[in-house]
């Protein structure tokens, strides 16, 4: 019988087996489908503290980034492509270059280093820049992986077990307690059950008679043919993609993001729209996105695009993933609804759930991601110390 058993293939389930595992306990991880095929297969990667707010979601990203570089040392050179490249975040006026540089003075108490670029400078950081810009902020501790492989990777710990093609469809119990998993395949005990399910990870609280409000959120990624030099040396985005992540709009948004690869092909993002599990590609989403970046970096019309996916990030109302035990059904623990930042997320989820588990005290404070927060009867403002 494992001592964990984890709900999830992606990148964030990934994350929580390695720590776990790592931190001796037994684990089978399970997933409906192959390893990254959900979210996390869809991603461009992404490994940020740009994109944040002072609070509790910038320090756990300035934690998983600390995590991840040691990752990718473990894992060596071309472990899963790791790239600390850095972030670029431009402005189109001055006004929107004194909010950005503002955000950064703010975030810099957190630990996020930053510089503030005029914009008679921005193309010495990216020279095929478009002109006009008012300036931007240049963020080097910003990164990218390839998702799929780091996924992959994670689950390459010794003691972890894969089963994939393996459908939960309910949780055994003992009293009270959640005590494992039943599938298609039979049921699988466990001292401990992480739902890291990502977009479904709603669906999976709720066979366990418990809420969770996590909905899917659509997003649409561009992919050029491979170019012999590099066009893009960071990641770059606009002012209005920090906007929209922090939106709660159901229509659809869309903002300039646009970064390289190692394989030479340029990603071009974002946009972002709650349609349920809609798969159809808008011909008028990706044109739109594809002006936007040629708007950005005018070198880009002459190059042409060979492919489009689309993803659904976990979007929870409050822009705060689900981290930590349940207390509605003990013995459920969740790592669940971090939205677009999942990748970027998810070694620091894993590895305070990892210190949860073995009885440790959290290097983060867990309270703001605690599962329960959406009763009507709990705010985050009730929240107690913990003893």
């Amino acid at each position: 019988m494992p001592d964990l058993i984890v709900i999830g293939a992606g990148v964030v389930g990934a994350a929580c087996a390695h720590y776990a595992a790592r931190a001796g306990l037994d684990v089978t991880v399970i997933d409906r489908g192959p390893v990254a095929g959900g979210t996390t297969g869809a991603g461009e990667g992404n490994v940020l503290v740009s994109d944040k707010e002072p609070g509790p979601e910038l320090d756990l990203a300035v934690l998983s980034r600390r995590l991840w570089r040691a990752l990718a040392e473990d894992a060596g050179p071309g472990g899963f492509e790791y790239e600390p490249k850095g972030g670029l975040v431009v402005a189109e006026t001055p006004e929107i270059q004194r909010r950005l540089a503002a955000l950064a003075a703010l975030t810099a108490a957190s630990g996020v280093e930053h510089t503030v670029v005029a914009g008679e400078d921005l193309r010495g950081y990216e020279p095929h820049l478009a002109g006009g810009l008012a300036g931007g902020v240049h963020y080097p501790q910003d990164a990218q992986v390839q998702p799929m492989l780091a996924a992959a990777r994670l689950l390459g710990h010794g003691s972890i077990r894969l089963r994939t093609d393996v459908t939960v469809t309910g949780f055994t119990r003992s009293g009270e307690r959640v005590t494992g998993v039943r599938t298609d395949r039979g049921d699988l005990t466990g001292d401990a059950v992480i739902n890291a399910a990502g977009t479904w990870g709603g669906e999976i609280a709720a066979l366990a008679g418990v809420e969770l409000p996590i909905l899917p959120r659509r997003g649409f990624i561009l992919v050029t043919e491979p170019l012999h030099r590099p066009l893009v040396r960071h990641k770059v985005y606009t002012a209005a993609y920090v906007t929209n992540v922090a939106s709660d709009a159901a229509g659809l948004e869309t903002s300039a993001v646009v970064e390289g690869t190692p394989a030479g092909t340029v990603l071009i993002g974002a946009s972002r729209e709650r349609v349920g599990f809609d798969r159809t590609t808008s011909v008028p989403v990706l044109s739109r996105l594809a002006a936007q970046a040629v708007a950005l970096f005018p070198a880009l019309r002459d190059v042409r695009v060979i492919r489009s996916y689309c993803g659904f990030r976990p979007y929870c109302p409050d822009h705060l993933p689900v981290i930590g035990p349940d207390p509605r059904a003990p013995g459920l623990y969740h790592a669940c609804g971090h939205e677009g930042a999942g990748i970027g997320l998810a070694p620091a989820s894993g590895h305070l759930l990892a210190q949860v588990l073995t009885g440790r005290r959290p290097e983060l404070d867990l309270r703001p991601f605690r599962p329960d927060r959406f009763e009507p009867a709990l705010r985050p403002d009730r929240f107690e110390e913990p003893a």
